[in-house]
């Protein structure tokens, strides 16, 4: 298996940075994976997944949203709607340059951006999420909301990290509606949730998989953490998927 750079331009002409990883032979899949909210393709959880993945003979694009990681542009300026034509974008490069996706993978908040994409991207045939909300707004708890809509911005802390949020944002995530997507969604769906997850409650994958058509899975990922920091963990989820997506393409 080897990794390499790609990237490609947004729809807005940003500069956005991904890793490819190739496994050895001809793939059994092509997937996209979208990262958690303010994190990057870099991130223990999907680097660790996407190169379990590879040698597990699944190609995976990973890359960092606008304003995020190696990308271009400014963060303050992105929303929820904006991390969908994101992956749109990508999912159009590697149809150009490589193969189309066939696998969606999506983290957290980046899940929940795959569920809304998959209508863009005819050629995915399966959704696969990991510690997704089931409403986008439910974000916005871990946020001064008040501090935003009073000053139009704000500067919020994310997993120790401090971002610029600004009140788009917030009227962007608050018009999603995920259970619409998924009512009309005709691609297989599989939610991989922690019950022990203290960011996302597990309920959230429960709703998500109640409002799913079939076909469909769920898998509990008892004792993980949000992120997936321990590494069984996050080969765990990745010898599922690649299963998963093997069986598909047999």
């Amino acid at each position: 298996m080897r990794t390499e750079r790609f990237e490609f331009p947004s729809v807005s002409g940003y500069r956005l940075a991904g890793k490819l990883e190739i496994p050895d032979g001809e793939p059994k899949a092509w997937a996209l994976f979208a990262h958690c909210f303010t994190c990057s393709k870099d991130q223990l959880a999907v680097s660790r997944i996407s190169k379990a993945l590879g040698a597990r003979g699944v190609a995976v694009l990973r890359f960092d949203f606008t304003g995020l990681g190696g990308s271009e542009g400014d963060f303050s300026n992105t929303n929820f709607s904006s991390n969908v034509l994101d992956l749109a974008a990508a999912a159009d490069h590697m149809r150009r340059k490589l193969r189309p996706p066939s696998l969606l993978i999506g983290h957290s908040f980046g899940g929940a951006a795959q569920i809304v994409a998959a209508s863009k991207i005819p050629e995915a045939e399966a959704v696969a999420v990991i510690g997704a909300p089931s409403e986008t707004d439910s974000l916005l708890r871990h946020m001064d909301t008040d501090a935003i809509e009073r000053d139009g911005e704000a500067r919020v802390d994310i997993l120790g990290r401090a971002f610029t949020v600004r009140k788009q944002f917030l009227d962007d995530v608050r018009g999603s509606n995920l259970f619409a997507h998924l009512a009309r969604m005709e691609k297989e769906f599989f939610v991989l949730h922690s019950p022990d997850d203290e960011i996302v409650r597990f309920s959230h994958g429960l709703r998500l998989f109640d409002a799913a058509k079939d076909p469909k899975s769920f898998l509990a990922l008892p004792g993980a953490n949000h992120l997936l920091t321990d590494r069984r963990d996050a080969e765990f989820a990745a010898d599922v998927l690649a299963a998963w997506a093997a069986r598909r393409a047999a």
